[in-house]
């Protein structure tokens, strides 16, 4: 709440509602004239939302890759264009995690889906089914960092021609088989199959892309003087986070550049403070917490010049 630097009067946007509770704080900090919109992609959270009656919050069944046609609309009708903060809380949810019959989890059984909306996309049983080994290989590898993609890939490509993978606790075991053969030291607590199964969400859900297409979005949309506000679990939204950040928030000019800087396009972003991560007493209140990374950063007063564009471009900062 600190970080958005809220104004009793503002309009601003909830980028991932989850079960409301940042929905609800920012509520509680806005005055009569104020305003939230939120967003989220699971139609079980949007379901929730329903218990928020305040006629200064709305929320959108959407991805937040989808942010501008959620809320430009919204803004038009209002009379304005721009917001004064966006907070995104990426990455799976508590209920999602805590429910089976979402098959996010490796510690209950239930069906391997995975999706943040059951109603689009591809399930991870039936991507499993129908991916080649080098596939899940790469897809383990990329976005899980498993050492042992090779082997967990080739042992999935094993076990589904006996028979196929469509729980989460079969998956489990064949990835926990194949990782304990070889693997002698393990991260204390850490399940062998927890690196598989962030991979196969990650991809299921295309979470990278939907934050790179957010993030521009989101610096386009804010006032100035403005915040974003973005808390990632893993180091490869962080990084994406992070870059992206960087790239919005420095001009990248040679020293020697034979121009004045005041006649240059300015940076649309602005950095405030450094990350932030859970102190020892919010990870023992909320051990999930250990691994959260807040970044912000405040938009600038200098208009968005299209000559800087390709700063907020995904392909200049992602890879």
């Amino acid at each position: 709440m600190a970080a958005l630097a809220l104004r009793a009067d503002g309009v601003y946007v909830d980028a991932t509602f989850g079960r409301g509770g940042h929905s609800r704080a920012i509520l509680a900090r806005l005055g009569p004239a104020g305003r939230l919109i939120a967003l989220d992609r699971d139609p079980h959270a949007v379901a929730a939302a329903g218990e928020i009656r305040d006629p200064r919050f709305s929320i959108t069944h959407a991805p937040f890759s989808e942010l501008a046609q959620v809320l430009d609309p919204q803004l038009a009708r209002m009379g304005i264009t721009q917001v004064q903060g966006l907070l995104a809380d990426l990455g799976v949810s508590s209920p999602q995690i805590e429910d089976p019959a979402r098959g996010f989890s490796f510690r209950a059984g239930g069906p391997l889906d995975m999706r943040m909306d059951p109603t689009r996309g591809v399930s991870a049983a039936d991507w499993l089914a129908t991916a080649t080994e080098q596939q899940i290989r790469e897809a383990i590898a990329s976005y899980g960092e498993e050492r042992f993609a090779k082997q967990v890939a080739k042992a999935i490509v094993d076990a589904r021609a006996r028979e196929p993978l469509l729980r989460t606790e079969q998956l489990a075991a064949v990835v926990a088989a194949a990782v304990r053969k070889r693997e002698t030291r393990r991260e204390a607590g850490k399940d062998p199959a927890t690196r598989t199964f962030q991979a196969l969400r990650i991809l299921v859900n295309r979470e990278l892309e939907e934050v790179a297409l957010m993030l521009p979005q989101a610096t386009a949309r804010l006032a100035a003087g403005g915040r974003l506000a973005v808390i990632s679990f893993h180091s490869l939204e962080d990084r994406l986070v992070k870059r992206f950040l960087r790239a919005c928030s420095s001009d990248n000019l040679p020293a020697d550049l034979p121009i004045r800087a005041r006649d240059l396009p300015q940076p649309p972003l602005r950095l405030i403070g450094r990350a932030l991560r859970a102190s020892a007493a919010e990870v023992a209140a909320n051990p999930r917490a250990r691994s959260a990374t807040l970044r912000v950063a405040e938009r600038g007063t200098a208009a968005l010049d299209p000559l800087i564009l390709h700063r907020i471009e995904p392909d200049a900062w992602r890879s």
